[in-house]
């Protein structure tokens, strides 16, 4: 039964794609003055690139060693993705201890060693002092208990990155972290005065899975920009507001949500529903492993997604960055000799024509091969 969805996601992303080409043929053939409007419309919109859990998040069952860079969701990640141009914000989940303190970490359950057996604890189960004592210690004479992680496939592993560093806090990562990188912080508490009190200048969004606390956390103020957080009907909930982008659209805009942070997955399954949710005036950010690929991103950027979450902070940043110089270079294409045809296959395959190297390398993600190597590449990984 998992056929007819690929073909049917493998048909609508072909249709996605064509129009972002034949748009683009479209705008060189209205003449010299308007021949790169319509592609610049679409691809010199700056696109925002946001770290997951700072520089990446830790993948500890890959085998790629840029997800065990360095440990997720720490100051150390923070100050790394920040570092790389191009990136405007970086995402973390926020969690309360049981004494009341607001910390950074993604997963519901802390696990350790103790007398050679695996033991692990909700983490709103622990007090602050006892969730600082897993893993390094800002204190080096002080050696903290060793930490591991559970994979979703069940199995248990050493958390072991390259650069490791201490657990944090959201007041740590509020006054250290450099104030020109904004937070995304997905909410699983609601309690927001430490934000409030130390955010100062920072640009911040709150986001989360859960409609109720998305309404609340609106409700409650009106400083910070607020965000569902949805997987798109790539994973089915009893809540049926979780279950579609259609129904996101209307969560957002029933609670006076800024809007909606979707599984690329979803979005790229639905691109009709990209204007649905700029008509109702909603912003669109994306996350999930599609957006490590730049070309994924690229034709994101082209379809109208604002913002990609990724965790391959440095290549995506670079790409994005490329994008926007492309676009920025870009001049009217010459007119073409009517014998060698671009959809023919003949002349010059670039629908636009660029004054720099670097512009001109990074308009071929804008070449038909490239985006008919996407169209082949993209339903496997929608499936």
């Amino acid at each position: 039964m998992a056929q007819p969805k690929a073909a049917s996601a493998a048909a609508q992303l072909s249709l996605a794609a064509s129009a972002c080409i034949a748009g683009a043929e479209a705008a060189a053939m209205v003449g010299r003055e308007g021949a790169p409007a319509m592609v610049a419309a679409a691809a010199a919109a700056a696109m925002v690139v946001i770290g997951h859990r700072g520089k990446g998040m830790n993948a500890l069952g890959s085998a790629d060693p840029r997800l065990r860079e360095v440990k997720e969701n720490s100051l150390r990640s923070f100050h790394a993705a920040a570092r790389v141009a191009g990136v405007s914000y970086v995402e973390f989940d926020v969690q309360v201890t049981k004494d009341g303190y607001p910390v950074i970490f993604h997963d519901d359950f802390i696990f350790t060693e103790q007398d050679g057996e695996i033991c692990g604890r909700r983490v709103t189960d622990l007090r602050l002092d006892e969730f600082l004592s897993y893993g390094p210690q800002k204190d080096q004479s002080k050696a903290g208990k060793p930490l591991f992680r559970k994979l979703n496939d069940g199995r248990v592993l050493r958390w072991d990155v390259q650069s490791d560093d201490a657990l944090c806090t959201l007041q740590e990562a509020l006054d250290g972290v450099d104030r020109r990188v904004g937070f995304n912080v997905e909410l699983k508490f609601d309690d927001d005065v430490v934000v409030f009190e130390h955010a100062k200048e920072r640009p911040i969004f709150f986001s989360s899975f859960q409609p109720d606390a998305t309404r609340i956390m609106r409700k409650l103020q009106d400083r910070y920009p607020v965000y569902f957080l949805t997987k798109g009907g790539t994973q089915v909930f009893a809540d049926e507001r979780r279950n579609s982008l259609e129904a996101a659209v209307k969560l957002c805009v029933a609670g006076g949500l800024r809007g909606i942070v979707s599984e690329a997955r979803a979005v790229l399954r639905q691109p009709s529903a990209i204007g649905r949710i700029k008509e109702a005036g909603l912003s669109l950010l994306t996350y999930g492993q599609l957006n490590n690929l730049p070309k994924a991103v690229y034709l994101q950027q082209l379809m109208g997604v604002d913002g990609v979450i990724v965790d391959l902070v440095a290549e995506i940043g670079a790409a994005v960055s490329e994008f926007a110089a492309a676009a920025a270079a870009a001049v009217p294409v010459p007119e073409r000799d009517s014998s060698s045809s671009y959809m023919d296959g003949g002349g010059d395959v670039g629908l636009l024509e660029t004054t720099s190297p670097a512009a001109r390398t990074t308009a071929s993600f804008s070449r038909r091969e490239d985006v008919s190597f996407l169209l082949r590449l993209i339903p496997e990984l929608v499936q």
